[in-house]
């Protein structure tokens, strides 16, 4: 409850800093979202560094003194506050000024309201298939609670295979979101249409060899990362093998998260959520089959495969619905050609690199994926630029 007091000052500060970044955004300035929540961070360490230097070791929970609890709402909603209020100087500096107004009429808010109400059912229909699969992945660690096999499992795995996708895609989003609205504003579809290929494109460099990465290194990426102190090589595995179901479902999923964006800068927020629904239904009849049909050891590794391919799916009919509102086309020939091309040089280095991991099995962990990716990430760029992938320009050093 303690906790709770600082929930409503905490959203407020997370809407002021997403509120000034889109300002930021909106006039072509992306660095300062970008590094102020190091700030948050910052005060955070110094936080937890004060409350660990101030506590005993406590034996039971009860020994947590409510004036230690207050010491960390009180420092998380601080961060969250410097966070936010860093922007504001550098807002003013593009010419915002921060004016009261009361003439809401007409100020464009039942529009944003309507929109609110597609994007809140979004969240709820992902909210549904992440809970099923909650239940399932908990279902599992009850049969076999010691075996690494349930939701511990696959949070991790999802965690590390969504990284890429934060660092490339998203940032990728960031920059082009502004232009692409301004595009739809001035009447120019044919420039958003190329802004998205560019982004899928550029994106694939980056994202289509990491996938096929995870499929080919999954279980020492899991043995490197997790299996320390009580938790063994063996009790990763399963993890390992998740983060190589998810694998190359990375593909769709990227290109679905760019593809809705599409939709976004038409102000058309019902569209993701029918595609959000498609996604959720998908998900949950697979990871249902996975559920019934197999054993606790391999069921939540079949929701992983489940939750990739549900976003193929997701992928395949947000392309069809954009491909109708961009004017019956979408660049798909180009796309097609520059995702051909990586995805060979992906598979034939990634196999390559798997076998330079094998040879040196016998090493710690961090040698045969050492060994396994450095050959695959050469073999890839040498294999993508035979190739003749342009696209290769736009990673740092490659022009």
């Amino acid at each position: 409850m303690t906790f709770a007091r600082f929930l409503l000052p905490q959203i407020f500060f997370y809407g002021l800093f997403s509120i000034l970044g889109q300002v930021l955004n909106a006039r072509d300035r992306f660095g300062a979202m970008a590094w102020t929540p190091v700030l948050n961070n910052v005060v955070l360490i110094t936080v937890f560094g004060v409350y660990v230097g101030l506590m005993t070791v406590p034996d039971r929970v009860q020994d947590i003194t409510p004036a230690q609890v207050t010491w960390l709402g009180v420092g998380t909603t601080l961060a969250l506050a410097v966070q936010a209020v860093a922007l504001v100087p550098f807002v003013r500096a593009t010419g915002f000024r921060f004016r009261p107004r009361f003439d809401w009429r007409g100020a464009g808010l039942r529009k944003s309201i309507g929109a609110a109400r597609w994007t809140l059912l979004f969240v709820l229909a992902n909210l549904v298939a992440s809970t099923v699969v909650t239940r399932y992945a908990s279902a599992a660690d009850q049969a076999l609670p010691e075996g690494g096999v349930g939701f511990t499992a696959y949070s991790n795995a999802q965690t590390i295979w969504m990284l890429p996708q934060a660092v490339v895609t998203v940032s990728l989003v960031t920059a082009l979101l502004p232009r692409m609205s301004r595009a739809v504003a001035e009447g120019r579809p044919d420039d958003v249409r190329n802004d998205l290929s560019r982004a899928l494109r550029i994106s694939g460099v980056v994202i289509v060899p990491t996938s096929f990465f995870f499929l080919a290194f999954g279980p020492e990426i899991a043995q490197l990362l997790f299996a320390h102190g009580a938790a063994g090589p063996a009790a990763v595995r399963p993890l390992g093998h998740m983060l190589q179901a998810l694998g190359v479902g990375l593909i769709p999923f990227s290109a679905q998260y760019l593809l809705l964006r599409g939709f976004y800068v038409f102000e058309d927020t019902r569209t993701p959520f029918m595609m959000a629904v498609w996604i959720g239904a998908v998900n949950i009849a697979l990871a249902t089959a996975c559920h019934l049909l197999l054993p606790p050891r391999w069921a939540v590794t079949g929701m992983a495969a489940a939750y990739a391919a549900s976003y193929a799916v997701g992928m395949l009919l947000t392309a069809v619905r954009l491909r109708r509102r961009l004017e019956g086309r979408l660049d798909g020939r180009r796309l097609c050609r520059t995702y051909g091309k990586l995805v060979a040089s992906a598979v034939s280095a990634s196999g390559l690199g798997w076998l330079a991991a094998r040879s040196c099995t016998t090493w710690a962990p961090v040698l045969p994926l050492a060994a396994g990716g450095a050959t695959m990430a050469v073999l890839f760029l040498l294999l993508a630029r035979l190739l003749k992938t342009d696209e290769l320009r736009s990673l740092p050093g490659m022009r």
